[in-house]
């Protein structure tokens, strides 16, 4: 058996070699999920969603806009919400849990500095060691009142009512920040501006003009109209190209392997890992394309192949940022490998990415030197890796880093607490397993 599971603390035994071979669909886009989510509980009447995420986290969102008075219904991937209206929110009776949901916290901020009423926050103990303060001051400058705990972490108190239009300029470029900031501009007293030294993902943008919002947008800028009519909508969310890499990498580290991505969201503020990974040998392919609902998708191609590696720094890091973990497993396996600048976000993720790679990545024998904003995971010229037993640190991008990486490896990996990777996709070993052919035990 390739994937073994351990009822002792969610613990996943990893066993290399085989190969990759399919096609699948994956799971609705997290990033997606979650704007669709909001924007309906602010519409007028009902929405369809198809193909929602099933990660965790989406489910957080759904479960704060319940609490917040918004009808859902979920069945099989289709949620139907019931729209309540810029105005229709209700104050609830208890806190909201964003559990390990950062996107959820800091885009429903947004929404909660319109309402007429106080608001709180919270999370699980991930989330609240997360920094708050890029979302906290903006709001703050358009007008709500936020409280925190030790200076920006979470829980959120948060008081909302009449706002001020703002033109604000993002210190770190983010586009949860972003978004924050562009839901609140829905119940600003003008139109709100936000500008970027580098853009970030457009998905609020392009949901907010599906649902009848009036969104102007021009390089590393965008501005919302306020008090938009919001309606209903029927919409299909694309696959998650961020969980798709992890499926990618396993095929281009593993011999005779090939594998067909069906359906799978290529915005172009999303997909610039595909043009990194081809810029580095990988054969990549994307046979078709369409647009739907204002979001570009397509059918991706993927063989094994041995990467040159590479650097990423600039630009690429915020294009690039929920990509880095898996790209930093691959280094072991090019011939250069993989080195990263100029990402210091990564520290303030789900754990201290930086440091859960170099720790988990050394523990199976790699090189790594880790920077204060990055690291270098050193090339397949410094020996093959070994089976070992790693530790996420309770993130799911780097239990999914190293499992691939694992496949890689002489021996047998064991990942602690690997029911971590359901905050974004919880049929990741599943997923695997049917690729490679195996059968669960």
């Amino acid at each position: 058996m390739s994937v073994l599971e351990s009822p002792a603390m969610g613990r996943r035994t990893v066993s290399p070699g085989g190969s990759i071979s399919g096609q699948v669909e994956l799971p609705g886009d997290k990033s997606i999920s979650h704007r669709y989510a909001i924007l309906s509980a602010l519409s007028q009447g009902t929405s369809e969603i198809s193909n929602f995420a099933s990660a965790a986290d989406c489910q957080s969102t759904l479960e704060c806009l319940r609490r917040l008075g918004v009808p859902v219904e979920s069945h099989d991937g289709l949620i139907r919400i019931s729209g309540k209206g810029l105005d229709g929110l209700e104050k609830p009776r208890r806190q909201l849990d964003a559990q390990n949901s950062g996107s959820t916290m800091r885009m429903l901020a947004g929404v909660l500095a319109g309402q007429q009423f106080t608001t709180t926050v919270t999370g699980d103990d991930s989330l609240r060691r997360r920094p708050m303060r890029r979302i906290m001051d903006p709001l703050r400058q358009m007008g709500a009142e936020i409280q925190s705990s030790a200076g920006d972490r979470a829980p959120l108190q948060i008081r909302g009512g009449r706002l001020h239009a703002i033109d604000y300029t993002a210190p770190v470029p983010s586009a949860q920040v972003k978004s924050a900031i562009l839901f609140a501009g829905l119940y600003a007293d003008g139109e709100t501006t936000v500008r970027e030294s580098v853009g970030t993902r457009d998905h609020t943008e392009l949901a907010l003009s599906e649902f009848g919002a009036e969104v102007v947008t021009s390089r590393g800028m965008v501005r919302i109209h306020p008090r938009p009519r919001l309606l209903a909508r029927k919409l299909v969310v694309p696959g998650d190209l961020s969980t798709a890499i992890f499926l990618i990498g396993a095929t281009l580290l593993l011999p005779r392997s090939s594998l067909m991505l069906e359906k799978v969201g290529l915005n172009p503020t999303r997909s610039r890992v595909l043009d990194f990974l081809v810029s580095i040998g990988a054969p990549i392919r994307v046979p078709s394309l369409q647009v739907r609902d204002g979001e570009l998708a397509g059918s991706v191609s993927v063989t094994h192949a041995r990467l040159e590696g590479g650097t990423i720094s600039g630009t690429q890091v915020a294009e690039m940022i929920d990509e880095l973990p898996m790209l930093a497993a691959l280094g072991p396996f090019t011939e250069r490998g993989i080195e990263i600048h100029e990402a210091k976000e990564l520290r303030v993720k789900e754990s201290d990415r930086i440091a859960a790679l170099s720790e988990g990545l050394r523990r199976m024998g790699a090189g790594v030197e880790e920077f204060p904003d990055g690291l270098r995971v050193e090339g397949c010229s410094a020996g093959k890796l070994r089976g070992a037993e790693v530790d996420p640190h309770g993130d799911h991008r780097i239990a999914m880093a190293l499992a691939v990486a694992a496949l890689g490896a002489e021996g047998e990996t064991v990942i602690r607490d690997a029911d971590c990777v359901a905050v974004s996709f919880p049929e990741f070993f599943t997923t695997l397993e049917r690729l490679r052919g195996v059968e669960k035990p």
